[in-house]
């Protein structure tokens, strides 16, 4: 199966700054995309940023434009989420996914146990 294990969490003041990674292993023929998801309490998931592996195509969600750069190493199968002028509304458990080919007849969507980020001052 696939593994995703994300890093870069914690405690930030307002305007500060936080990069979260995120790096998949295991049984991997392919990974089309990448992205980053939050979730606050008592509110849905919601997607952050998205990448491509192929042509490294970008989208954002429109609240983090600006602020908030995602990036790639697709020889690592890693993702990077460069988080700049937080803000209080951008606290939240952030999630890692993967849509990966896992063989040649199996592709599946994959998550990350999550990583919390606060922003508080």
């Amino acid at each position: 199966q696939v593994q995703l294990v994300e890093s870069g969490g914690g405690l930030v003041q307002p305007g500060g700054s936080l990069r979260l990674s995120c790096a998949a292993s295991g049984i991997i023929f392919s990974i089309y995309s990448m992205g980053w998801y939050r979730q606050a309490p008592g509110k849905q998931r919601e997607l952050v940023a998205r990448i491509t592996t192929s042509g490294g195509t970008t989208n954002y969600a429109d609240s983090v434009k600006g602020r908030f750069t995602i990036s790639g190493d697709n020889a690592k199968n890693t993702i990077f989420l460069q988080m700049n002028s937080l803000k209080p509304g951008d606290t939240a458990v952030y999630y890692c996914n993967a849509d990966v080919r896992t063989t040649a007849r199996s592709r599946g969507d994959y998550w990350g146990q999550g990583t919390q980020v606060t922003v508080s001052s």
